[in-house]
């Protein structure tokens, strides 16, 4: 618990420091304009309801994570005409890039801390509940300090996070019946079918069907997955099912939150950053979780506690929940500011690589060995998901050069008529 105590001091503190590196002064950034050249090929936008900026008296390190790009070096490359586009879009890469590796670096802590803690105190439902407590309490903290403007919901918004608090919490809670079931390789092994979700969900909820050829690259990852799952040693069929509901859960709580990140007019509510959904996220989580808990284990959390003490004091079961609900929270806030910058699909490739990190960690830590077999399956489930990517990418480009040059003939259609 100390080792977790001085990751959770390291990870806020240098944060910290790179905020105050970058800022210089007090002062509170005002989001940049995007270029609308249409020959620029970067294809994000940023938007102040995309991500917000917030002054520097703010002391949540994510929302420090939020603003390191503004005056980040990359901003001195901008110079004018190409390059000031290409310096821009420079930027905007480092800083997704920046969550990405935070999010991996916060998740691997988490799991490593999540798996210690069930291993003493074996309730999944009532600790992950309690885990969103956390959550909500740290949220609710930023907002009654004023260190975080406090979001307000429409009607229509209500209905929304509800539904998105809804799919977080039981994605949350059948990954915390997997963890407990099995150790974390497995299940993260069969999570890592996450993106063939996200895709499903994508077509059937945006309608956004892509190429049949980047559905072709999604065999690999099931034929992977499947291939390690076969003769795992660990296996487990309830750690096996409730990651598979774990990965639909969460594959609709990324298409819906994606879907409320770009509403626009304010028809959700106002102050509606992507960290501040997330906080409003947690708290429904938590309410929705009180009566799944309860009617899954009852009060047995309170006879598992009073097990533990002889080996634990009170006071290090209490730290340790703490730690570890904080590392839950941060890491998905974090997950959620890089949800504002890319396409729900590329994020759910992003949490299939992450996992590599993970499964590497839990053997490490946890002295679990993984067979051959197991290997070799999740080796060709990932490779699988690295080819879904780039399969995905070039065929975005070739129907973004066909848009583009269909726009410049209607262009000069137009200008012919003119004349």
């Amino acid at each position: 618990m100390k080792f977790a105590s001085l990751i959770a001091f390291f990870a806020t503190s240098s944060v910290v420091v790179a905020k105050s590196a970058s800022s210089g002064v007090n002062r509170v950034h005002q989001p940049r304009r995007r270029p609308t050249n249409p020959s620029s090929s970067c294809s994000v936008t940023l938007t102040s309801k995309d991500i917000s900026l917030c002054p520097s008296s703010t002391v949540s390190p994510l929302d420090v994570a939020a603003d390191l790009s503004v005056d980040s070096p990359a901003d001195a490359i901008v110079t004018r005409g190409g390059d000031a586009e290409a310096g821009e879009e420079l930027a905007v890469r480092l800083r997704v890039g920046s969550y990405f590796a935070l999010w991996y670096i916060l998740n691997i802590v988490y799991n490593i801390l999540n798996k210690k803690y069930l291993n003493v105190i074996p309730a999944p439902l009532t600790v992950g509940s309690l885990q969103f407590l956390v959550g909500s309490l740290y949220s609710i903290l930023l907002w009654g300090t004023k260190l975080r403007p406090g979001p307000v919901l429409t009607s229509k918004g209500k209905k929304e996070v509800n539904k998105v608090g809804f799919y977080h919490m039981m994605g949350q809670e059948l990954s915390m019946m997997s963890l407990g079931a099995g150790p974390v390789s497995f299940t993260h092994i069969v999570k890592a079918l996450e993106p063939f979700f996200s895709a499903v969900v994508s077509a059937v909820v945006f309608g956004k069907w892509m190429h049949p050829m980047v559905y072709a690259t999604l065999i690999p990852v099931v034929g992977g997955v499947a291939y390690a799952c076969l003769k795992e040693r660990s296996f487990s069929w309830l750690a096996f099912w409730t990651a598979m509901g774990s990965n639909l859960a969460f594959a609709l709580r990324a298409v819906v939150s994606k879907s409320a990140l770009d509403a626009s007019g304010g028809e959700l509510g106002e102050n509606l950053t992507s960290v501040n959904l997330f906080g409003i996220v947690t708290c429904y989580a938590f309410i929705q979780s009180i009566p799944l808990f309860l009617l899954g284990e009852g009060f047995s959390f309170l006879d598992l506690w009073k097990k533990a003490l002889p080996s634990s004091s009170s006071f290090d079961l209490v730290r340790g929940l703490v730690v570890s609900g904080l590392f839950h929270y941060l890491n998905n806030e974090v997950m959620y500011l890089a949800l504002s910058n890319v396409h729900p699909v590329t994020l759910a490739v992003g949490n299939t690589m992450k996992r590599v990190f993970i499964v590497v960690a839990s053997v490490l830590v946890f002295r679990n060995p993984i067979t051959v077999q197991a290997a070799i399956g999740s080796a060709i489930g990932i490779g699988g998901v690295l080819l879904y990517s780039l399969t995905k990418q070039h065929y975005e480009d070739l129907e973004k050069k066909r848009l583009e040059e269909e726009a410049k003939r209607k262009s000069k259609g137009r200008f012919g008529l003119r004349k």
